[in-house]
């Protein structure tokens, strides 16, 4: 259920709510007065497929779309929301169809969600920043979008739908926290040149989606990466190997405590002592790099974060063919004690498409050839599995703002941030 307040965010609204359709979810609309001033009431039906409640009448809509009983919504979300309908939520006034619908559903214990929009100087407004506050200390998720010349703008499209599938996805991982490293290692040869590879990044941002998607407590530990990081999801840079072993320790207390640490990331199996300063070109004519092994992450990770964490390792290979590949995938179990092994070919380096062979407990295999963002919600899935006998602790802290940041599931991947 979408609440629209008299915000000229208004006219986003429409491709805000055809965004939760394409993930999947049945969506109703309730206007302000004021909203039907800047946003038709048709384009809202066009949008929806169902009139918008303009008015409460004798159908008692807000209790109908909202209260117990079958047909209750799974969320309701006022987007855009402007100061006067935050301050009037969080003080009980209840004198719009849009204010009616919030005081049911607070009531009724319905996952609300609110997405600001409104001049900045009323977004730091202490009687709004109160208002606000007392929202969040009731459970609501705020939603927030972008400042742009001193406008708090609501947030877009993707942000909204991602922070709706967050809270009310039915999911094993809902609640759980969830690690996920990726990116390409940089290892420095002086302080402006690093040997690196050819990794993208993509199935790593693709996992730590997914995961959010599901309900996850996502923490996306980044190294080097060609595509970009959605604003809903909160990342810890790390550059070397070195670099990642160090965060793993300081971290040590969120590895042991996640329910699962995937690890897409490509590591370097080499490193270098690096030389202080630019090394010139001038003065040499060629240069010779020593190259050593680099100390080796999984079996690290496996010793900070024991069972009944399930580690997700990827192997990589030059060569193609499922056999081959599940070998060295089965060997990378072995001597790391991860729980389940992604192994692919070097064909799927810097694409969107990649051919897997996906490996789990007691000998399971499965083969595919599928898109980053399809094997991440694939994998999710299968770990998924283990997790649902496993109680999820009750939160013991009100949903934290989504920054720039149903039932329904995400059909396909997200347009790009």
């Amino acid at each position: 259920m979408v609440g629209v307040s008299g915000s000229i965010g208004a006219i986003e609204v429409p491709r805000i709510i055809r965004e939760l359709i394409r993930h999947g979810a049945e969506v109703r609309a309730v206007m302000s007065p004021e909203a039907a001033r800047l946003v038709t009431p048709e384009s809202l039906e066009f949008a929806t497929g169902h009139p918008p409640v303009l008015k409460l009448s004798g159908n008692v809509e807000h209790v109908t779309l909202l209260g117990p009983g079958e047909g209750q919504a799974d969320l309701f979300l006022i987007c855009p929301a402007t100061a006067n309908t935050i301050a009037k939520v969080a003080h009980g006034i209840d004198d719009t169809p849009v204010t009616s619908f919030a005081s049911v559903a607070l009531g009724g214990g319905v996952p609300m969600l609110v997405a600001p929009a409104m001049h900045a100087h009323m977004g730091v407004n202490p009687a709004v920043r109160e208002a606000l506050e007392k929202l969040q200390g009731w459970g609501v998720g705020v939603i927030t979008g972008a400042s742009v010349e001193g406008e708090e703008k609501v947030a877009g499209p993707e942000e909204v739908a991602a922070a709706v599938l967050h809270r009310i996805v039915a999911s094993p991982w809902r609640g759980r926290r969830v690690i996920v490293i990726g990116g390409a290692a940089r290892e420095s040869i002086d302080s402006v040149r690093s040997v690196t590879n050819e990794s993208s990044g993509r199935s790593a941002v693709a996992l730590a989606n997914q995961a959010f998607y599901r309900g996850a407590e996502v923490e996306f530990w980044s190294g080097a990466l060609q595509v970009a990081i959605p604003p809903w999801l909160s990342s810890v840079p790390w550059r070397s190997v070195t670099d990642l072993l160090r965060l793993a320790a300081e971290r040590r207390a969120s590895l042991a405590s996640a329910a699962a640490v995937f690890v897409p990331a490509a590591l370097s199996d080499f490193t270098l002592e690096p030389r202080k300063g630019k090394i010139s070109s001038r003065e040499q004519a060629t240069l010779t790099l020593t190259l050593e092994r680099a100390p080796k992450v999984l079996p690290e990770l496996r010793r900070l974060a024991p069972s009944p964490t399930l580690l997700v390792g990827f192997k990589l290979e030059a060569t193609s063919g499922g056999r081959s590949l599940e070998t060295e995938g089965r060997k990378l179990a072995e001597e790391t004690g991860a729980d389940w092994v992604v192994a692919n070919d070097v064909r799927s380096m810097g694409g969107t498409m990649t051919e897997a062979v996906v490996l789990g407990p007691k000998g399971s295999r499965e083969k595919v050839r599928v898109s980053k963002f399809d094997l991440a919600g694939l994998l999710l899935d299968r770990v998924g599995r283990q997790l649902e006998s496993r109680p999820t602790a009750p939160p013991t802290r009100p949903p934290r703002r989504v920054h720039r940041r149903s039932t329904a599931r995400p059909r396909s991947e997200p347009h790009s941030p």
